[in-house]
């Protein structure tokens, strides 16, 4: 920290500067000789490598990067030396013009001066803006000097009385001068009245401190409310946890009473010691399948769908451990300064919060003639002699109650309140990102990710891209060997947000996109090495989207029962030749369980990879049966489409031993369950199997009819 005092002070950058000098200054240090390795540089020791000194320059000098913008536009522009990239044959750069970091090979480093500093903390300074605009933005001429004092002079922002020389004066929070201010307006340090405060210092001397103050006390007073901890005196040989407050202020919401501002006190579990402090970490979540399972039942049987949202739901969690917390800052107790808070309820921040509150909330149900699922932990029934139920889901603190009658949803809803605090939404609209709408009259249903696929394509600049039909086009055939194999290629994709894109793109295909499942299952293999062509592949999705972003999966009340569709592609995979497993499951004609994924072996034929895929399948239709049959649902027969004959008899006969004894046991388990009559594998024709959008880019007329099969619509 020496080492990045000195440097920000020579090269007059302020404080906002001080994680760059920081990891120039480690970088300086590794390569610097050090009298414990006998003189020798930590660079050296570590990879037997001496150091390189050509390439070192001034931290915050003056540096030109080549740019080409244009035939008539500057070659370069001006910056400042932040540092070096690690892993990147290429310099750090500050841009003030656009306000963004740039690295860049193509530098001319001036080393023989420095800025001025730039900070506008002393705005009565007139003479160092002069400089500051002077050194950034203009070449160093007599003329372009006189304008700019001129312009700076006659600027009502920056305006100071001529006999006030004590007074220092604000900046405003809008410049004229933007190109003036354009570097210092990044880097200010004073907190802006808009912005949430980072700790409670801030919070307690900010402009709001009255409001923040409020929201503190408020919860306390819920903590206390719900006897959260017990002050005690630090057993030897314990250690405390840390806590800090984390704030939030909320945008205001027409025609909602939601608070504006919210503190929450958060226990800062990283420091928790394993074993010690907690055992298992885990939360149970409803699966996405059971939430679209119970959406084909409300559609089909025209049932009432309500959300419950509970209120600091880990709250509620009782603790098994001993886990002693710090007073919170500024809510420390008079005269029992050196107590520390024994926690008997769990807290925001610890690892083992989530599970507790499950294990709370399952007693709760099950002490109320609830039972829960044996196929999902996080679905919960009701069955009354009467005839009626209560079907209640539960994601975390988000729930879904389905009913008959809203009657016996009122009764759970007063029961949940006793026990908990809970936030009542009315009938169901949004969970977990998916937009639920009803239209009573046709018996409709509709799961739509319309709102999350427009912010989508806005984070990745893709909402004025060129629409396309295909999820993904024939003509990408995608390989490790399209990994980058140069420098600048691997310089090019350090700055692509790929995992980032894939992993958004892999959300909206769980939910309710099946028709990108395909897609996504092939640009999610190269995530560790991804190349141009990749990131291409990527794009060609976002442009997709762009024009299906009204697409929606449609629940009905149709006479179509449980029905699966599964189709496999021999050996799609060309880096290591294992096929594609792709199969989706429908109710009432829509989808509800969808996958695509390769084969964890590789197939000696396209019988044995159809043969693989059916028993993957009929895994999914076993559990997709038992979770109807609790929600007492008729199901007792399921059908499984399949296009490859030989792998419909090979599962119903012992033919062909020759050729299918290397085939794991495991492999054949459903043979019995077939036999019995549980589940009927079918012949399907190719035209007519939904299945194979799951494992090929298909044309665009055979893609629209497997959308249609599947409940896919606009």
């Amino acid at each position: 920290m020496e080492k990045v005092r000195c440097m920000l002070s020579n090269a007059n950058l302020p404080k906002s500067f001080w994680a760059e000098a920081a990891s120039t200054a480690c970088f300086l240090i590794n390569r610097s000789p050090c009298v414990a390795i006998e003189k020798k540089t930590p660079q050296e020791v570590w990879s037997s490598n001496p150091a390189n000194y050509s390439d070192l320059k001034i931290f915050g000098c003056p540096t030109y990067a080549h740019v080409n913008n244009g035939k008539l536009e500057p070659r370069s522009i001006k910056c400042v030396f932040l540092g070096y990239k690690a892993g990147v044959k290429g310099y750090k750069l500050w841009c003030p013009e656009n306000r963004k970091v740039v690295i860049s090979r193509d530098v001319v480093f001036d080393e023989t001066a420095m800025l001025p500093n730039l900070s506008l903390k002393d705005s009565s300074n007139k003479e160092n803006q002069k400089q500051v605009e002077h050194q950034i933005n203009t070449e160093s001429t007599p003329q372009v000097s006189t304008k700019i004092e001129n312009r700076v002079a006659s600027s009502p922002q920056y305006s100071i009385a001529k006999n006030r020389t004590k007074r220092e004066i604000k900046p405003p929070k809008k410049y004229a001068e933007a190109d003036l201010v354009a570097y210092a307006l990044n880097v200010a340090e004073d907190i802006d009245a808009n912005q949430e405060p980072s700790n409670y210092s801030e919070a307690i001397s900010c402009e709001d401190s009255e409001k923040w103050m409020f929201t503190m006390q408020e919860e306390m007073e819920s903590l206390h409310k719900n006897k959260t901890w017990d002050l005690v005196k630090l057993p030897k040989g314990k250690k405390t946890v840390r806590c800090k407050w984390v704030f939030k202020k909320k945008e205001e919401t027409p025609g909602v009473e939601e608070p504006k501002y919210k503190a929450r006190l958060v226990a800062k579990g990283y420091s928790q010691v394993p074993g010690v402090d907690f055992t298992d970490v885990f939360s149970l979540v409803v699966k996405h399948s059971s939430i679209r399972a119970l959406l084909g039942i409300v559609a089909m049987h025209d049932l009432e769908l309500e959300q419950l949202d509970v209120k600091t739901a880990f709250l509620h969690g009782e603790l098994e451990e001993y886990i002693y917390m710090q007073q919170p800052e500024g809510f420390t107790v008079s005269e029992k300064e050196d107590y520390v808070c024994l926690l008997k309820k769990s807290l925001y921040g610890l690892k083992q919060s989530p599970r507790q509150w499950y294990k709370r909330f399952d007693s709760f149900m099950t002490s109320h003639d609830f039972k829960r699922s044996s196929f999902d932990s996080c679905v919960y029934f009701k069955k009354n002699n009467d005839g009626s139920f209560v079907y209640l889901l539960l994601y975390v603190d988000d729930m879904l109650i389905v009913a008959k009658d809203k009657g016996e949803i009122k009764k759970v809803k007063v029961q949940l309140s006793e026990e908990f605090e809970m936030k009542d939404l009315g009938p169901a609209k949004k969970i977990l990102g998916m937009e639920i709408l009803r239209d009573r009259k046709t018996s409709k249903l509709y799961l739509s990710q319309k709102g999350y696929i427009e912010k989508l394509l806005c984070r990745f600049n893709m909402r004025g891209a060129k629409p396309v039909s295909t999820p993904l086009a024939a003509h990408f055939r995608l390989s490790s060997a399209l990994s980058p194999q140069s420098d600048d290629e691997i310089e090019y994709m350090s700055h692509v947000p790929y995992s980032s894109a894939v992993g958004s793109l892999m959300y909206a295909m769980v939910c309710s996109r099946p028709d990108l499942s395909y897609a996504v299952s092939a640009v999610s293999r190269y995530m560790a090495n991804p190349g141009k062509e990749h990131w291409k592949a990527v794009q060609w999705i976002l442009r997709y989207l762009r024009g299906t972003t009204d697409v929606c999966l449609q629940f009905g009340r149709t006479e179509d029962g449980f029905i699966g569709y599964v189709d496999a592609d021999f050996t799609g995979d060309l880096d290591r030749r294992r096929s594609l497993t792709g199969y989706v499951f429908t109710i009432g004609g829509c989808a509800i369980s969808w996958k695509a994924t390769l084969q964890t072996t590789v197939a000696l034929s396209t019988t044995e990879d159809e043969y693989m895929v059916i028993t993957e399948a009929c895994k999914e239709a076993i559990w997709l049966k038992g979770l109807f049959s609790e929600l007492n649902e008729d199901l007792q027969i399921s059908t499984v489409f399949c296009d490859s004959q030989s792998a419909i008899f090979l599962t119903k006969y012992q033919m062909f031993h020759e050729r299918t004894k290397h085939i794991d046991v495991s492999v054949s388990f459903f043979r019995d369950i077939i036999a019995r009559g549980d589940i009927v594998v079918s012949k399907i024709s190719t035209h007519e199997n939904p299945a194979d959008m799951m494992t090929k880019s298909l044309p665009i007329t055979k893609f629209e009819h497997c959308l249609d099969l599947v409940g896919v619509h606009c």
